[in-house]
């Protein structure tokens, strides 16, 4: 199943990223932009810790990742520190562009690791 997942993200701008709603217990889908290192997925909330998908991750971190019509269930991680928070936006700019980057994210105070594997 890793296989398939990397092979799926090979190429894609965005990916739809599954949430179990904190109030509602409700699925919620988003399309989000990600960076892979290694075996993770990198992702990084708009508005930062202030984001509702952050916030539902914290409160239930099984999420799932789709892309060219195959999924991923896994256990999303947060991350809070600042030095790898600072990596992953930069891996952020190389993929999409400081520009975009500053633009469309205003708070990057933290991200989400989900592993592949």
């Amino acid at each position: 199943m890793a296989n398939a997942i990397r092979d799926a993200l090979e190429g894609v701008e965005e990916i739809e990223l599954t949430t179990t709603g904190r109030k509602t217990g409700r699925q919620i889908s988003h399309p989000v932009w990600f960076v892979q290192e290694e075996d993770s997925v990198f992702l990084v909330p708009v508005t930062g810790s202030n984001s509702d998908w952050y916030k539902n991750v914290r409160r239930t971190p099984m999420i799932q990742l789709a892309a060219n019509g195959t999924a991923l269930s896994s256990s999303a991680t947060p991350i809070t520190d600042s030095d790898r928070v600072r990596h992953i936006v930069q891996l952020f700019r190389d993929k999409y562009g400081s520009n975009k980057v500053e633009a469309y994210y205003p708070k990057r105070d933290v991200a989400v690791q989900v592993p592949l594997g």
